[in-house]
């Protein structure tokens, strides 16, 4: 699924121009990364147990929330001394989440085959403009 970071981005972008989340709003360009790096993660490590990575968005008034769902059953553990040192993906998301104090959370399938880590952003609300 070469394609597939890519429509994840153009379908975040979108779904915030609908919700009039302004591209200019501090929150956005990192959200984009994390976006990027959790598909790309996706894709590379799961590809083998699924064929499907399943992106989720959801916004309130000062919060943008996105989940990144495969069928691996691996669950990063994301708070641990070794992945701040990896210097990797993961760390990069990790460090970029908690810059804008947000939060970061894998939460397992209930039959243990799968999982999705969310990411949830504040936002200060720059509307966008439509005109």
């Amino acid at each position: 699924m070469p394609g597939a970071v890519r429509m994840a981005r153009e379908t975040a972008e979108q779904a915030l121009g609908e919700w009039g989340i302004s591209a200019q709003e501090p929150a956005v360009g990192p959200a984009l990364l994390i976006l990027s790096e959790l598909v790309t993660n996706s894709v590379r490590h799961a590809a083998v147990t699924t064929e499907q990575v399943t992106v989720t968005y959801a916004a309130a008034r000062d919060t943008f929330a996105f989940g990144v769902h495969d069928r691996h059953p691996y669950q990063p553990p994301l708070h641990s001394p070794a992945l701040a040192a990896s210097g990797g993906g993961l760390a990069t998301v990790l460090e970029l989440t908690h810059e804008l104090a947000g939060s970061a959370v894998v939460r397992a399938d209930a039959d243990g085959g799968g999982k999705s880590v969310w990411i949830t952003l504040p936002l200060q609300r720059r509307t966008a403009r439509r005109g």
